[in-house]
């Protein structure tokens, strides 16, 4: 049996033989602690675990509209003008099976055979899986640490081509948590306007920062910018609603209605019940979501505190979403590791510690830890990590 050769294409996940090494210990009985998590450890609030249940008590069990409820599409438009300072229509908004469908769909609408994305590289790791399921083709430009892993426009002028489709911007950042300010969003847009390349701005993890800056989306600098702009969010992180699979996207009504006759042959609608589940989020907005946002400031400042005393281990703070992305390459080469992965398998194999390796975010020489777990087992695993690096100096 011959596979299609699109799937041929895709780069397995770098983070699969570390999780399935890391649940044979733990099934072996080994205390293991995992670092990996990419969604809130909170459970998602009362009041919208309700909603759910009160949609299902009245029958809201059927089919919706593929591009979402129209009460749902609505209480987003709002959203965007409270907390952005955007108007859109319901005609410009999209919601789908969580903003990864977003992405997916997005991708798939916008891109004929070898049109170009430019990733900026770290990034998240279904960027160039999507890229290239959709026939393009992601152009990696490094962002490196001497700039808090952000691009420049320099940086972006020099990757664009006549083949140039679309740029990514993700705002915090996953993996690094680095957030973009206006200015600097204002002078890469000015390169996108002049080269007439479309923005795909991921901000789903706005409204998790812990610093005195404000989350600026790029759509909102100027009209010209929100017209080549689409924006992926969801209730995923903002609301710990990560398994009801609802992200939504809003942009140019010609692009989100591309998307939604594609779902309409694809995914249909995203679950119902999940739907007004979300409606719930979006509508009462209520503050209890305030305890877990100061819990990740408080484990940010635990963690980033911790991984500074750990010798031959540097970090950039972030200012938002829930990882660090701290640079442990001299650490692995201290320890006698030629790669970071290698220094990965061998700190759970020694240590019980899973970490992710920045190779599969496209930054080899770095590891992300993910602080959404307890206080305790974020001490007790930098205790390991210091424990490793020092103990296997050679």
């Amino acid at each position: 049996m011959e596979l299609a050769n699109r799937v041929k294409t895709l780069t397995p996940s770098s983070t699969l033989a570390i999780t399935a090494k890391a649940k044979e210990l733990k099934a072996m009985g080994y205390d293991v602690i995992g670092l990996g998590a990419g969604e809130p450890d909170f459970n998602t609030p009362e009041y919208i675990l309700q909603a759910a249940k009160k949609a299902m008590d009245e029958g809201m069990t059927k089919y919706t509209p593929a591009g979402g409820i129209p009460a749902l599409k609505e209480a987003i438009c709002r959203k965007f003008k409270t907390d952005n300072r955007l108007d859109y229509t319901t005609d410009e908004i999209i919601v789908t099976t969580g903003a990864k469908h977003a992405l997916y769909t997005l991708f798939q609408v916008l891109l004929n055979i070898d049109d170009e994305v430019i990733v900026p590289s770290p990034y998240w790791v279904s960027y160039p899986e999507q890229i290239k399921l959709a026939g393009g083709v992601p152009v990696y430009v490094k962002a490196g640490e001497e700039n808090e892993f952000k691009l420049t426009p320099e940086e972006l002028e020099a990757a664009i081509t006549d083949k140039t489709k679309a740029v990514i911007i993700n705002s915090p950042s996953n993996p690094t948590g680095v957030m973009y300010n206006r200015d600097e969003l204002e002078e890469l847009g000015k390169v996108c306007l002049k080269h007439n390349v479309i923005i795909v701005s991921d901000e789903i993890y706005e409204k998790l920062i812990y610093s005195n800056g404000e989350h600026t989306s790029i759509a909102q600098i100027s009209g010209e910018l929100k017209e080549k702009t689409v924006i992926v969010n969801g209730v995923s992180k903002s609301h710990s609603m990560t398994g009801w699979r609802i992200g939504y996207a809003a942009g140019p009504w010609k692009i989100i209605k591309a998307m939604t006759n594609l779902a309409s042959h694809s995914t249909s609608n995203p679950t119902s019940i999940a739907q007004y589940a979300a409606l719930a989020a979006y509508e009462e907005r209520q503050d209890n979501l305030a305890e877990m946002k100061n819990t990740f400031a408080e484990r940010l400042e635990l963690l980033y505190g911790l991984l500074n005393d750990i010798p031959n281990v540097s970090c950039i703070k972030p200012e938002g979403a829930f990882y660090l992305f701290p640079n442990v390459k001299k650490a692995a080469e201290s320890n006698g590791f030629s790669t970071v992965d290698e220094w990965v398998s061998a700190l759970l194999e020694e240590e019980k510690v899973a970490l992710v390796p920045g190779s599969g975010f496209g930054s080899p020489e770095n590891v992300r830890l993910s602080y959404a777990t307890s206080a305790e087992d974020l001490k007790e695993a930098a205790k390991r990590i210091k424990r490793f690096v020092v103990n296997n100096q050679v």
